[in-house]
Parts: structure tokens; C-alpha cells; sequence
């Protein structure tokens, strides 16, 4: 069995995951997550409109926003003030598309819950951990709206997590870290509900094809770390008496 340096991690583990409700005064909902090196700050904003394409239509939308701060990474980034690039437009579909999977939109009504994740340092694994965290932050404040009566309980459908899974050689590796992430041969972003369905499936051959058989592995894998990545959010939700 591989050991995993410098972490020492064994092949199919996850990193140490914590996740600190109401880091922020003012958001409905707001989260801090650490995921290994990975902290994300999460906070969802709830807006009593929705775009005008969807004024009328008596359904609410859940969008999401992704930056990552100057300092997350070993060296400085310029903050992307006025156009953001095409691999931030990238992961904030994904976070957005995860994130409206968890909730019945019809029973939101006419309002817009807007989840940001800022990335305060980045170790791999940022979408997926913002992914995570937003759940968390989502589902407190619509939590929140259910205690005021605007919403119905039903209206958290599901809860949502991701996690990565890569090929090393001849090694697959759960949870990657940015030394692992820079030079697996294959590349995978898993987003699956907490009862065990996939939302998302994202995967490249960086450097070389992978069989249907390291698919399976992989997805295996992904669904075992999403189990218990699951119950670290469900523990933190129940910390505010929200059960998903």
C-alpha cells in the first residue's frame, strides 16, 4: 500500500476536512472550510428577486461566484477585476450546477440565493472544496428562511459534496493535493448527492487514456471519500439543527 508524501496519507484517504459555521456576521449563510491546505471561505447571500429572464415564472435560481485571493498561491495573482477568465467562468458553472442539484427551486420562490467561494489558499482541490462548503453555507441560510416561515422545509432537496480523484503511474489517489495534481497522468472532479447519485462527472487524460476499468476504480473510490466527506457536513449542519 502507497504511503503519500509528504502527508503520509494512505491511497483512498481524504484529507483532514474541518468546516466553521458563521464566519461572517452579515451573510445568511457563511462558511469557513479547510480542506488539508485548501481554505475556502463560503457565503451565501439571499436576494428577493431572480434574473429577468426568470421574473414570473415563480422559481427562484442559485448562482455562485469563485475567486481565488492574490496571495492563495506560492506566488501573487492579480485579482480579476473587471473580466474574469475562462477557467473562473468554468468552475463557477460547476459550483452553480452542483449547488441548484441540492434545492427545489419552485419551493424557493421568486428569490436568488448567491454563493461565494473565495479561495485564501489554495493546496488543489479548490473547486471541489468550494463545492463542499458551499453546500453548508447554502443550506444554513436557507435554513434561515424556513425558520421565517418564506420557505417551505422541504425545500433542501439533497446535500452535495465533490472530491478529486487522479492516476499517478500505476497509482489512483483520492483527494489530490497540488504536488499530486500537477503530475497525475489522469484527472477526475467527482460531484455526487449525499444519498449516493452522481451530479457531475469531470475527466481528462492529461497525459495519457485511461480504461473503463480505472474509470470504475476511480469512481469507486470517489464514491467511498464522498461518504465521508458527507458526514463531516451533515455533522456541521447539525451543529445549527439542520438535518439533510
Amino acid at each position: 500500500m502507497i504511503q503519500r508524501e509528504p502527508s503520509g496519507r494512505k491511497f483512498d484517504q481524504i484529507r483532514p476536512v474541518t468546516i466553521e459555521g458563521n464566519v461572517n456576521r452579515y451573510a445568511e449563510g457563511s462558511v469557513l472550510i479547510c480542506s488539508g491546505n485548501t481554505h475556502v471561505l463560503c457565503t451565501a447571500s439571499i436576494e428577493e428577486k431572480v434574473p429577468p429572464w426568470l421574473a414570473g415564472k415563480g422559481k427562484g435560481w442559485i448562482t455562485a461566484e469563485y475567486s481565488m485571493l492574490p496571495r492563495a498561491t506560492h506566488t501573487r495573482n492579480k485579482r480579476e477585476r473587471e473580466k474574469v477568465t475562462g477557467r473562473t467562468q468554468e468552475i463557477q458553472r460547476l459550483i452553480s450546477r452542483a449547488l441548484r442539484s441540492m434545492v427545489d427551486l419552485k419551493k424557493l420562490g421568486e428569490r436568488t440565493i448567491v454563493v461565494d467561494c473565495d479561495v485564501l489558499q489554495a493546496d488543489g482541490g479548490t473547486r471541489t472544496t468550494s463545492i463542499t462548503g458551499g453546500c453548508v453555507a447554502l443550506a444554513i441560510a436557507l435554513e434561515k428562511l424556513i425558520r421565517e416561515k418564506k420557505i417551505a422545509v422541504g425545500t433542501i432537496v439533497d446535500s452535495i459534496s465533490a472530491v478529486s480523484v487522479g492516476i499517478r503511474g500505476e497509482d489512483v489517489l483520492v483527494d489530490l493535493d497540488y504536488s499530486e495534481d500537477s503530475t497525475c497522468d489522469v484527472d477526475m472532479n467527482f460531484v455526487m448527492t449525499g444519498n449516493g447519485n452522481f451530479i457531475e462527472v469531470q475527466g481528462t487524460g492529461e497525459q495519457k487514456a485511461f480504461s473503463k476499468k480505472d474509470l470504475y476504480t476511480m469512481m469507486d473510490l470517489a464514491s467511498h471519500a464522498l461518504a465521508d466527506i458527507r458526514d463531516i457536513q451533515h455533522q456541521a449542519l447539525k451543529n445549527f439543527g439542520i438535518v439533510v
